[in-house]
């Protein structure tokens, strides 16, 4: 059983940071692309930034050149630096990962941004 552990939520005031970070754990034989979604109350979950096991990445527009994610291949680990915070970028912060050729999902983590 493969299970997604997410840390580093919490309240920031607008313009400051937050990193988020996700532990993959159990047995885990192939762990391809990482990322984080995000989902805001009343909006559908949108992605936020991927990462392949090459370190290729993707980023939603909107937090170009806010948001940074990387990855430890070592730790079966995907952090998410997130600078710039706008009270927008409040949410609950999901991480996924395809683990053994299947979705997976952590249990989501709390960024609330206050202006």
């Amino acid at each position: 059983q493969v299970q997604l552990v997410e840390s580093g939520g919490g309240w920031v005031q607008a313009g400051g940071s937050l990193t988020l970070s996700c532990a993959a754990s159990g047995s885990i034989f192939r762990l391809n692309a990482m990322g984080w979604y995000r989902q805001a109350p009343g909006k559908q979950r949108e992605l936020v930034a991927t990462i392949t096991s090459g370190g290729a990445t993707n980023y939603l527009d909107s937090v170009k050149g806010r948001f940074t994610i990387s990855r430890d291949n070592a730790k079966n680990t995907v952090y998410l630096q997130m600078n710039s915070l706008k009270p927008e970028d409040t949410a609950v912060y999901y991480c996924n990962a395809e683990a053994n050729w299947r979705n997976r999902w952590g249990q989501g983590t709390q960024v609330t941004v206050s202006s």
